[in-house]
């Protein structure tokens, strides 16, 4: 096989990959090995959108391609589509969900020109890996220009059941888009499941056993492929400058108490106010903790022009003051809600002068956070991890502290098992986890999938 050719929203970066998340550590990777593009959008917005000319950039064997989108294009296609429509849908949030037909013609309007852009491009052995939602109808885009080359899809968020899918007007018609790729890979293996189930159920596809579908006379892969980190590198960062200086200055603030840390994007799916009210109801419920144990939120904004966004925000404020009013004293805050975001060597730090880490989301495809946590540990003192059952990280890390976000009682009574787990516990679970992460990591993830699609290239 020749090159790989890489296709997601945003692109890079191809250098200071320490920076990135995991995604682009495994892509750039995968793009070195073999040579090859990363096309995406870049970001802004002009007159000639995807019809004006493509920016490139070269590094060794990798070149990033990218370009514009019109204004009518992001309002209706990312603003719009991608995230009023299907990621609340996919995301399980039916009553956030808008239903628009301009957005969904706006959106297949912009996988088309996308899929018409990088065609000329391609070569005759090249591999083609699409990423996420942005892209479901791309594939299909490309077949429709007799582009038969190997064809590859990885989906970053959760995937729903048909019943909720369901809902989305013309859902049998993205579907039966995605199955123009080869391979069609999901993060959990509920996933997966889900999407075989919508298959066979909506589109009379045929389930072959072994992740593998039938329909139309021909085979697709749709199997769950679980993304992971270079857990040694970041176990690394965590003995960084940054890092190190990061630890010094929590511990010295925390004067021996000890620290809960969450890790989110400002999003309706990560559970924030959820997360808040299961933090009070730790300090009602087990008052020994008050004065001792506090809660540190980090959460950058997203999306921040949507509505949704906004109210969280609010709420998330409100919450902390709450709080804080409530059980504050002259040496101990409850809550610090920092909406800033923090290098990753940096965050490292912040990780390991934790003794919880609190990843509670209502519906996440995978939390890398949960990952990042437990790979920034001492192993000889390690804190412990307090993970919802609905994150994809949690079907593989099952040592973890899993809990249900919807309940508050739930979540306060596993921080009260991780604060007081003893230490040969703490140990225990910690070192299954971290081996797992350094066999599972990124690199092996995306080695996977390049393997697999070759297996059933058409």
């Amino acid at each position: 096989m020749g090159r790989l050719v890489v296709v997601s929203n945003r692109v890079g970066p191809l250098k200071d990959t320490g920076r990135a998340g995991g995604l682009a550590v495994a892509l750039v990777d995968a793009l070195s090995q073999s040579g090859g593009i990363w096309f995406g959008w870049s970001g802004d917005v002009s007159e000639e959108g995807t019809f004006g000319q493509l920016k490139t950039q070269t590094t060794r064997k990798v070149q990033m391609v990218q370009l514009d989108m019109t204004q009518a294009d992001y309002d209706e296609f990312y603003a719009g589509y991608a995230n009023r429509t299907l990621w609340p849908v996919l995301h399980y949030r039916l009553d956030l969900a808008v239903f628009d037909r301009r957005f969904e013609q706006g959106y297949r309007h912009v996988n088309e020109r996308f899929a018409t852009r990088v065609a000329p491009l391609l070569e005759s052995d090249d591999i083609v890996w699409v990423h996420d939602y942005h892209f479901l109808t791309f594939g299909a885009n490309l077949r429709a220009m007799d582009i038969g080359n190997p064809m590859a899809f990885f989906l970053h968020i959760p995937f729903p059941a048909p019943e909720i899918l369901a809902a989305l007007p013309n859902a049998s018609s993205m579907v039966r888009a995605m199955l123009a790729y080869d391979l069609i890979g999901f993060q959990t293996e509920r996933d997966a499941a889900n999407f075989r189930r919508f298959v066979v159920e909506e589109l009379e596809g045929t389930d072959l056993g072994d992740g593998r579908l039938q329909i139309s006379g021909g085979e697709v892969i749709a199997r769950a492929y679980p993304i992971g980190i270079d857990a040694e590198a970041f176990s690394k960062f965590a003995m960084s400058p940054d890092a190190r200086r990061n630890m010094g200055r929590l511990e010295k603030l925390l004067g021996g108490r000890q620290q809960i840390i969450g890790v989110d994007r400002i999003d309706y799916s990560k559970g924030l106010p959820e997360r808040f009210r299961a933090f009070e109801r730790l300090l009602e419920d087990y008052p020994e903790n008050r004065g001792r144990v506090s809660l540190m939120q980090v959460a950058p904004p997203s999306r921040a022009e949507l509505d949704a966004y906004i109210d969280i925000r609010r709420q998330l404020d409100e919450m902390t003051g709450h709080v804080n009013g409530r059980f504050a004293d002259l040496d101990w805050t409850p809550i610090r809600f920092l909406t800033k975001s923090f290098p990753r060597r940096a965050l490292a730090g912040i990780y390991r002068a934790s003794r919880v880490g609190l990843v509670t989301p209502l519906r996440d495809g995978m939390n890398l956070v949960a990952k990042e946590y437990i790979a920034a540990q001492r192993a000889e003192d390690p804190g412990v991890l307090v993970l919802s059952r609905f994150a994809g990280a949690a079907e593989g890390m099952k040592e973890a502290v899993i809990v249900n976000p919807h309940s508050a009682e739930e979540v306060a009574a596993g921080l009260q098992t991780a604060i007081t787990m003893p230490l040969e516990e703490r140990r225990d679970r910690w070192q299954i986890m971290f081996d797992r992460l350094c066999r599972n990591d990124a690199v092996a993830w995306s080695r996977a999938i390049m393997s697999d699609v070759r297996t059933v290239a058409r």
